[in-house]
């Protein structure tokens, strides 16, 4: 929930990659007698069900990226695999004798901490030493506070498409409040919050009477300033607190 995906679709975006596909795969999501098929294919007749050949993920993905979110939740067995596909860049299908040639980036992610789970035996200490290459510390939301205006931007966007409505932005009432709401579920409860309340504003500005009721209490508490001003105000409200707590 702290915003993992957006910033490995950042670094996709903004890469010599950006051009080719990015997949998301969530390692805890999928089964795991169907995750290594998932992955990396599948040839006619490997076991009860495959009719004919299948792609995974890791040919889908050519020369593009893949991210394997909570890479932590990966079993052992598979573990083996992927490291082998990192050192090689080949992969080999369910059933199949010949390995298969990949070009791929890979980006992974976990809410865990690997180096315990390394010394726990849960997770191959050369497989993380292999994917550590370049380590990024996400921090929860409220500990980023100045990244609100641009995620709130980024959610209108995206949920204006999905949901057909046409709003500019969050108004700086909205935006103040935001900037000072712990976010214990991180980035994704943002993203629900804006959802919400996209689906019951009706005008271009996402106002405080859009929230969650437990939100209104205090709205009027907060003064509204112009939406032509709100993502600038808010900074500085931001700015402003931040550098009284020091």
């Amino acid at each position: 929930g702290a915003g993992k995906e957006v910033v490995a679709r950042a670094l996709h975006h903004y890469s010599d990659r950006r051009d080719s596909i990015f997949l998301p795969v969530n390692c805890g999501a999928i089964p795991e007698t169907l995750l290594e098929s998932q992955l990396f294919g599948h040839i006619r007749g490997a076991f009860t069900g495959a009719v004919s050949n299948q792609e995974g993920l890791f040919q889908r993905a050519r020369g593009g990226t893949i991210f394997l979110d909570e890479i932590g939740d990966l079993p052992l067995g598979l573990q083996v695999k992927l490291l082998r596909a990192l050192e090689t860049k080949e992969i080999l299908p369910v059933g199949a004798t010949t390995p298969v040639k990949v070009d791929i980036r890979i980006i992974a992610a976990t809410n865990r901490r690997l180096e315990e789970e390394v010394e726990a035996g849960r997770f191959r200490d050369d497989l993380y030493y292999r994917l550590n290459v370049f380590g990024i510390e996400i921090p929860p939301l409220r500990e980023r506070r100045e990244d609100i205006p641009l995620l709130v931007s980024r959610f209108i966007r995206m949920h204006n498409s999905e949901l057909r409505k046409h709003f500019k932005g969050a108004d700086s009432a909205t935006l103040k409040l935001f900037m000072s709401l712990p976010w214990k579920g991180n980035v994704r409860e943002l993203d629900n919050m804006i959802e919400h309340a996209m689906i019951l504003g009706d005008g271009e500005w996402i106002t405080v009477k859009d929230l969650p009721g437990a939100l209104r209490v205090g709205e009027d508490a907060v003064a509204p300033v112009s939406p032509s001003d709100n993502l600038r105000e808010a900074v500085r409200s931001y700015e402003r607190a931040h550098i009284q707590s020091i």
